[in-house]
């Protein structure tokens, strides 16, 4: 049976990944009620009052748009109008209190970009990439107040054969999370899926990438690890280096790169204060 056009749902987000999974459920025939999003905010040199992602999408689809600062009584109010069966929250990035979760008939979904309860927390998909780990996959848990901690619904192993840059294998994983949500959802809200409890003593963190991590060692021995944080931080914070140009120490970020035969090559960075440019051309103007 199909119960698509049965099934009301707001859909909490803000990043490019959350509009992603949006995009998934679009093209399987799900459009959320309403979404939930944070507040414009001032970004850029301009400090231009910016929209996110995932507002943007919405608007885009004359679909109801919430950007509440606070998930306080207020917003919980304003929300149960919408009647919606269900929420669902990807990437939202703030805690929910009980009640919202609790609110709608068939509570609250979470999709989560590992194998819970592995890395639970912030940058499951960067932590992965930066421990090697190519079994990987997406899960999808009954959201309760604890981080990544809630009764799994169902789970869908992915397996990676070499890393792509981090936003490719966001685009990866959310096809496979949003295909994975749109089959789910109907024999959730029909009470056909349960979820089981996840094995808290198996659980591992995902910790939060800050901007010095992207810091490597061109001359470390493990140039596939170098190659890993590449990678993973492709989007943000940007792997990076230090070098003496004139007399003057510069920072050095790494745009490209590629691992061939146990051999790490930089292929595009972008010096302090310059445009984007090949490796070998950097290092030409460092020894004029």
């Amino acid at each position: 049976m199909n119960h698509k056009s049965n099934i009301t749902f707001a859909y909490f987000g803000n990043s490019r990944f959350s509009v992603l999974m949006l995009d998934e459920l679009e093209r399987a025939g799900f459009m959320p009620a309403c979404v939930v999003t944070t507040p414009d905010r001032e970004k850029g040199r301009g400090l231009v009052l910016t929209p996110t992602p995932v507002k943007e999408w919405a608007v885009k689809r004359n679909i109801k748009v919430f950007t509440p600062e606070a998930l306080d009584e207020s917003f919980i109010a304003e929300i149960k109008k919408e009647n919606c069966d269900v929420f669902i929250v990807v990437s939202y990035g703030k805690i929910m209190p009980a009640a919202l979760i609790d609110l709608p008939p068939h509570k609250t979904l979470n999709v989560h970009v590992s194998l819970l309860p592995k890395y639970r927390g912030a940058s499951p998909m960067q932590s992965a990439m930066l421990d090697d780990t190519k079994d990987t996959g997406v899960t999808i848990i009954e959201l309760d107040p604890k981080m990544d901690h809630g009764p799994i619904v169902t789970a869908k192993p992915f397996s990676v054969k070499e890393w792509p840059t981090y936003n490719e294998f966001e685009d990866i994983m959310a096809r496979e999370g949003g295909e994975l949500l749109a089959s789910t959802l109907p024999g959730w809200v029909s009470g056909e899926v349960k979820a089981t409890e996840q094995d808290h003593r198996q659980a591992t963190r995902a910790k939060k990438i800050t901007k010095e991590d992207g810091l490597i060692d061109l001359n470390a021995a493990d140039q596939y690890a170098n190659f890993r944080k590449i990678q993973a931080f492709h989007e943000w914070p940007t792997a990076y280096f230090f070098a003496d140009r004139a007399g003057k120490k510069i920072r050095v970020k790494i745009t490209a790169a590629s691992f061939k035969g146990g051999k790490l090559t930089i292929e595009k960075v972008v010096p302090e204060g310059a445009r984007e440019m090949d490796y070998n051309d950097f290092l030409k103007g460092l020894n004029r």
